[in-house]
């Protein structure tokens, strides 16, 4: 082939290419409220707040159980046998370290601030009044992110 013949078969390849389009983008404007159903969108489903930090923090726990998994079965391949007692000391420490975690946990969800008792005695006459400021904190999570709303 000549440099010509190529020129012609180049050109005649570029113009090809742009008589058939590869995409459209739609312009028209869409309804700002309409019967149009909810589609489901790539990633993770919808959920509540609170299932989506719960579903957060399982995944982050599950990956941290990895590198202890790895370390343990390096360990009993390169001893070149499995003690029972040495496994079962790997598979409770997951255990035995969550267990408190999880108790301290549930015992500081549970406590509430109790005020202190107050006794006021007067002579006389007295007004009292009595502003009351309602604050609800709430501290949720093994990473806690508190919320103070007045």
């Amino acid at each position: 082939m000549t440099a010509d013949a190529e020129r012609a078969e180049a050109e005649r390849l570029i113009a090809d290419a742009f008589e058939v389009p590869t995409s459209y983008r739609d312009a028209t404007p869409l309804p700002a409220v309409g019967t149009t159903p909810p589609v489901p969108q790539p990633g993770r489903p919808p959920m509540s707040q609170k299932a989506t930090d719960a579903s957060a923090l399982m995944l982050t726990a599950g990956l941290a159980t990895v590198p202890p998994g790895l370390i343990a079965i390096g360990l009993l391949v390169a001893s070149g046998y499995a003690d029972p007692v040495v496994i079962g000391m790997i598979c409770a420490a997951p255990a035995v370290i969550a267990v408190p975690v999880l108790a301290a946990a549930r015992l500081l969800r549970g406590a509430q601030g109790i005020g202190a008792e107050t006794h006021h005695h007067y002579n006389g006459p007295v007004s009292q009044k009595h502003n009351t400021v309602i604050t609800s904190t709430q501290t949720r999570g093994l990473i806690a992110k508190t919320t103070n709303k007045h």
